[in-house]
Parts: C-alpha cells; structure tokens; sequence
C-alpha cells in the first residue's frame, strides 16, 4: 500500500461527481439510449428542468458526458468510457 494520494485524485473526483441518485439515472439513461436532451431527461426524471441542467454541468465539468447541439437544442452522451465500464459494474444483476 503507498500513500501517494494525489495518483487517486483524478478517481475520487469522478466518484464524487456521480455519487448522485439523479446523475447515476441519467448516466443509466445516457448509456441505454445513446444521446437524449434536457426535455427528454426531464420527462423521464419527472424532475424541472434547472436541476437537470445542473446536474448535467457538474456531469459535463467532470469530463463525464459532452453536447452536441442540434439546432437549439443540445444532446448529450457520455465521454468517458470508464464510466460506462463502473455503472456495468455497480449495476449488473
């Protein structure tokens, strides 16, 4: 075991980031449907548009997921390919 705790930061970070019951649905969301945007997300969710919008930011802050704007509207995907490889994880059945 070794102390270097800056070699875990980067981890931690995305750890914190989706430690979150609305990012990891969108996360889930994400991974199953490919792209989607706020609206869809919201309708899913059933949850108003600001707080998904700011969950989005901190998800998109991180590295996490990216846009591609279409129009006036945004869609989103995931980015980090071990992301998707930690939900198959922590989700599997």
């Amino acid at each position: 075991m070794e102390n270097n705790f800056i070699k875990y930061n980067d981890g931690a970070e995305m750890l914190k980031t989706i430690a979150h019951p609305v990012r990891l649905c969108i996360i889930m969301g994400l991974l199953e449907k490919g792209e989607c945007n706020v609206s869809h997300m919201q309708n899913c969710l059933a949850t108003p548009q600001s707080t998904v919008s700011q969950h989005l930011q901190k998800l998109k802050a991180a590295g996490i997921i990216e846009g591609r704007r279409n129009g006036l509207e945004i869609y989103y995907h995931i980015r980090n390919d071990k992301i998707a490889a930690l939900m198959k994880i922590l989700f599997a059945e």
